[in-house]
C-alpha cells in the first residue's frame, strides 16, 4: 500500500470556524477535540473565506465591504496565531464552502466534520448540503448566553416578545451558562503527506484571500485601529478586563446612548461578531464584577441586551425563512423602493443634518452607535418609504459587527415586521437631534 494510501486510512477529525473565530468557550472544538481524542486521531482546524460575501446583493453593492473584510481577517488570524502556540495550525482559503469542504474531506478520507450550528437560512442550505452529499456532521449550538437544554421550553416554542421571553426566563430562574475554558492542549494535526495532500486538493476550488487594509477614521466611536481594539480573541478578552477594571459596568444604563467615544458603551459587538468573544465569557466577568462590587440596574442591563440578542437567535429557530419574507411575519404589503432616496441615504445625503452624520460616520468606520442604528434605520423605512431588506443589507456589508441574527431582527422590528406588538417604531429625528446632540457636536464631528 502506497504511503498516500496509509495517509489518507488515518483517522481524523476537521473542526470547521464559522462565526466563532476563539478557543475560549467554543463547544463545537470541545466537540471536535473530544471525538479526535476518541478515536485516537488527528484534528484538522479550517475556515472558508466564502466566496459569495463578495456577490452583489439585489441593489447593486457588494454583499460583504471592506471594513468588515478587514475586521475579520484580524479575527482569523490571531486564530491562527492561537493554534500556532497549541501546536496546530489553520487551514485557511477562499472558496465556495461545501464543494470546497467535501472535496477535502474526500481526499482526507472522509474524517468527521464538526462546526457551530448557524441558525440563519444561507448557512443551514450549507449544512444541508454537505449532509446531502454523505458528510458525517456535528452542528454545535453555542452563540447564545443561555444553552438550549436550559431554557424552560423547547427553542422552537420561545415567545414570540422579548418582554413575555425575559419573564419566562425569570420565573423559572433560568442562568447564563458557565463558559468553558480554552484548550490548553490540542489533539496532533495530520501527518505532512495528508496536509500536502489536502492542499493539493483545494487547489481546484480555493482563490486568492482578499488582502482587505483599510484606514479607520480618527473619529471612530470604537477606534479598531488602535491596537487595544485589534479584531481578535486576546484583544477581546483584555478589553473585557478592562471594562470591569473601570467600573463601567456600573455606568453603562447611563451612558449607553452616547454617539461617541470608546467607554459610553461596552463595545463588546464587533467581537460578538466574529466570535472572537464568547457571550457567556463576557457574562461571566460582569457576574464577577457584580459579586465584588455590587449588582446594579446598570450591570443587569448588560445582562438585559445578551438577552435580547439571544431571543434574536430563538427568533430564527422558530421562524427560519419567514423572517426574510419582504413581508416578515406579518401580511403588509411588500415595501416600495426609491433607489434614488436610497442612494442618498447611503451616501448620508438626505438632507437631515443628524442622519446623514451616522451614514458618514458609517462609511468611513464600519461602526455606528446603537441609538444611531435606530434613527439611520427608521429614517429609510419611514421618511424615505424604503424597504427594509435593503437597509437591512447596507448594514450586513457595511457593519464590522454584523450578526445575521440582530441585523434581520433589528430592522423587523423597526419595520413592524417581526414580532413586535407596536406596528410602528418611528424615531423623530429632531426630538433625537434634541435629546442626543443638543449641542451639535456629533453633527459637526461628521460634517
Amino acid at each position: 500500500m502506497s504511503t498516500a494510501a496509509n495517509t489518507r486510512s488515518a483517522p481524523g477529525v476537521v473542526y470547521w470556524f464559522r462565526n466563532d473565530l476563539r478557543l475560549h468557550d467554543t463547544p463545537g472544538l470541545a466537540r471536535a477535540v473530544a471525538l479526535a481524542e476518541r478515536i485516537g486521531g488527528w484534528l484538522l482546524p479550517v475556515h472558508v473565506h466564502d466566496e459569495a460575501w463578495h456577490d452583489p446583493t439585489p441593489w447593486g453593492f457588494a454583499r460583504t465591504g471592506l471594513h468588515r473584510l478587514a475586521w475579520q481577517q484580524m479575527a482569523v488570524e490571531s486564530l491562527g496565531s492561537g493554534l500556532h502556540k497549541l501546536g496546530s495550525q489553520l487551514l485557511h482559503w477562499r472558496a465556495e464552502p461545501v464543494a470546497s469542504l467535501h472535496a477535502l474531506l474526500d481526499t482526507l478520507g472522509q474524517p468527521e466534520l464538526v462546526c457551530e450550528e448557524i441558525a440563519a437560512p444561507y448557512e443551514q442550505t450549507q449544512l444541508a448540503q454537505l449532509r446531502a452529499l454523505g458528510v458525517r456532521l456535528h452542528s454545535v449550538w453555542q452563540s447564545t448566553l443561555i444553552a438550549p437544554e436550559a431554557l424552560p421550553c423547547p427553542p422552537e416554542a420561545v415567545p414570540d416578545t422579548f418582554t413575555h421571553f425575559r419573564q419566562l426566563l425569570e420565573r423559572h430562574r433560568v442562568h447564563a451558562s458557565a463558559p468553558l475554558p480554552a484548550p490548553e492542549a490540542l489533539p496532533p494535526l495530520p501527518s505532512p503527506e495528508l496536509l500536502a495532500l489536502a492542499e493539493r486538493a483545494l487547489a481546484g476550488h480555493a482563490r486568492a484571500l482578499p488582502t482587505a487594509q483599510v484606514r479607520v477614521d480618527p473619529r471612530a466611536a470604537f477606534p479598531w485601529h488602535r491596537p487595544e481594539c485589534h479584531g481578535g480573541e486576546a484583544a477581546a478578552l483584555a478589553h473585557l478586563a478592562h471594562y470591569c477594571a473601570r467600573g463601567l459596568p456600573h455606568t453603562y444604563k447611563a451612558t449607553r446612548n452616547e454617539l461617541t467615544g470608546v467607554e459610553g458603551s461596552s463595545k463588546w459587538s464587533p467581537w460578538l461578531a466574529t466570535g472572537a468573544l464568547s457571550p457567556r465569557t463576557a457574562w461571566a466577568a460582569i457576574a464577577a464584577f457584580e459579586a465584588e462590587h455590587g449588582a446594579t440596574p446598570s450591570s443587569y442591563w448588560l445582562f438585559f441586551e445578551l438577552l435580547w440578542r439571544d431571543h434574536f437567535r430563538w427568533l430564527h429557530r422558530k421562524h427560519g425563512l419567514r423572517l426574510y419574507r419582504a413581508q416578515g411575519l406579518g401580511e403588509a404589503p411588500v415595501p416600495a423602493h426609491n433607489a434614488r432616496a436610497f442612494a442618498r441615504w447611503c451616501q448620508g445625503e438626505t438632507g437631515d443634518a443628524f442622519i446623514d452624520a451616522g451614514m458618514r460616520e458609517l462609511a468611513a468606520t464600519g461602526f455606528l452607535s446603537n441609538r444611531m442604528r435606530q434613527n439611520v434605520a427608521s429614517h429609510l423605512i419611514h421618511e424615505l418609504q424604503g424597504d427594509w431588506r435593503a437597509g437591512a443589507a447596507w448594514f450586513e456589508a457595511r457593519l464590522i459587527d454584523h450578526d445575521v441574527y440582530s441585523n434581520q431582527g433589528n430592522w423587523l422590528y423597526l419595520s413592524g415586521r417581526g414580532t413586535d406588538p407596536r406596528a410602528n417604531r418611528r424615531f423623530d429625528s429632531a426630538r433625537q437631534t434634541q435629546m442626543y446632540d443638543p449641542g451639535g457636536h456629533y453633527r459637526a464631528l461628521w460634517a
